[in-house]
């Protein structure tokens, strides 16, 4: 089991009982401090890990060149390299079940007004440029930092979302790949995402999951639309999604850090 921390990956070695037999940090000394702390960390389709690590501010160009990245290793946290940069703080990492594509969330900076820029979805490839923080999802130059050629070869999103969700953890749901009963439906095969909710929106907006629909090809087929909703109540929220899992029981969970909650959605039709 690895575990991103916020200066540091850790790998836990399990007994079949899954109790933890040894303990040991494999990548220390990650970049630590500023408004994004927390560290994502994937096991990657071709055996390597991947670790996110967002910017120190809204935007900025930063001095420390790990940040606004995502950095890949080898599984025993050698060989660290610059994977993917121009990500101001990609919290959600997944592998897309149908063509092992590495997709990420993306949240967007603040300070612009209640609709721009909008949040992200993207495919993230190596040795390319997702534009923080000289463009926003792929064709939004900045005021601040940018200029007319700061969007050019920047990579485009393959979903984007309502500005200031904050969209977080990320799973695929793929049918196919399921066994034992309780499936989700064909029409909930797809990708699912936690809003976190806003802070800084005159109306407030997120504090939800939404459903992306993903074709037997892997690719987006449809809209993103609401899944889970209630914890936004006018200007109050009673929970923020951050985590979502699908389980090998076929359920999704979601994770509630405001309220400490794992949630349990099942489907009985």
């Amino acid at each position: 089991m690895y575990i991103g921390e916020g200066s540091r990956i850790t790998r836990l070695t399990l007994d079949k009982n899954y109790k933890v037999t040894e303990r040991k940090v494999i990548i220390p000394n990650l970049p630590t401090g500023g408004n994004h702390i927390t560290r994502t960390v994937l096991v990657g389709p071709d055996n390597a890990l991947y670790v996110s690590i967002g910017s120190t501010c809204n935007n900025c160009v930063e001095d420390d060149q790990m940040r606004a990245t995502i950095w890949r290793y080898n599984m025993d946290g050698s060989g660290g390299r610059l994977y993917a940069k121009g990500l101001r703080n990609a919290v959600g990492l997944a592998i897309n079940p149908w063509n092992q594509q590495i997709w990420a969330t993306n949240n967007g900076r603040d300070m612009l007004g209640d609709d721009i820029p909008p949040e992200t979805v993207y495919h993230i490839e190596d040795n390319q440029n997702y534009g923080w923080p000289y463009c926003h999802a792929g064709d939004i130059i900045d005021p601040d930092l940018g200029n007319a050629n700061s969007c050019n070869g920047i990579v485009k999103p393959l979903v984007k979302m309502q500005a200031h969700s904050a969209p977080l953890g990320l799973a695929f749901y793929n049918r196919g790949t399921r066994q034992g009963s309780g499936h989700f439906p064909q029409s909930y095969q797809g990708l699912y995402i936690a809003f976190h909710g806003s802070w800084n929106r005159s109306v407030p907006t997120g504090y939800k999951v939404v459903f992306v629909p993903i074709n037997d090809k892997g690719e987006i087929a449809g809209p993103v639309q609401d899944f889970a909703t209630g914890w936004l109540k006018g200007n109050s929220a009673s929970g923020r999604p951050a985590g979502v899992a699908v389980g090998s029981d076929n359920a999704l969970y979601i994770s509630d850090d405001q309220s400490g909650i794992i949630y349990r959605v099942t489907y009985t039709g």
